[in-house]
């Protein structure tokens, strides 16, 4: 990075979007196995608070792949910095005073501490979405594990590249037995019990 980069400060703060918005800012960010639910969910989320006039935004991980992160592969390496992108963006949406949901497979535990600790404490919400790989395979719906076991993708999580579960995180939602709905409904109230919706 150039010595000669300085931060500008915003005119208008974090805090003045939170209060005109009348809600608090966070990182929904949500974490699991391809096909777990992750996407799904966070967009029925959205929808929701879309109608209780909450600012918020999804950020997917095949969407970003298309456009901002396509120059990145699948590597531990290019995983890593997929997420540390991402990280960034989703605290842009925060100073924005918005509620950012991100549906990203990330699956190692020390990239998602690091966007944790980019953002403040109250800013980050870890929500895993627990499902077996069995559940997954079945769902399947790009057909993606069949690719994998049959070697035609190289390092695909949850076959031949590793997953680390949360360690702690704020919101376990196992989508083996829980519904779409049941999950949306889990991550509303924990939002409104903790106060960053109304």
């Amino acid at each position: 990075m150039s010595k000669n980069i300085v931060w500008h400060q915003a005119s208008i703060t974090k805090q003045d979007r939170r209060q005109k918005n009348n809600h608090h800012s966070c990182i929904l960010w949500f974490t699991g196995l391809s096909a777990s639910g992750k996407s799904t969910i966070a967009n029925e989320i959205a929808k929701a608070l879309f109608q209780q006039n909450v600012q918020q935004y999804v950020l997917d991980g095949d969407n970003i792949r298309h456009g901002l992160n396509n120059d990145l592969g699948f590597t531990d390496r290019d995983r890593t910095e997929n997420i540390r992108r991402i990280g960034e963006v989703a605290k842009l949406f925060v100073d924005d005073g918005q509620i950012v949901l991100t549906a990203f497979i990330s699956p190692f535990q020390a990239d998602r501490d690091l966007v944790r600790s980019i953002v403040e404490k109250d800013e980050f919400i870890e929500v895993y979405v627990e499902c077996s790989v069995e559940t997954c395979e079945n769902r399947d719906p790009k057909g993606l594990y069949k690719k994998a076991k049959s070697g035609e993708i190289q390092h695909f999580t949850g076959i031949s590249s590793p997953y680390e579960a949360p360690n702690r995180p704020e919101i376990t939602l196992n989508t083996d037995t829980l519904s779409i709905e049941q999950c949306v409904e889990t991550v509303l109230q924990y939002l409104k019990v903790q106060n960053y919706i109304k």
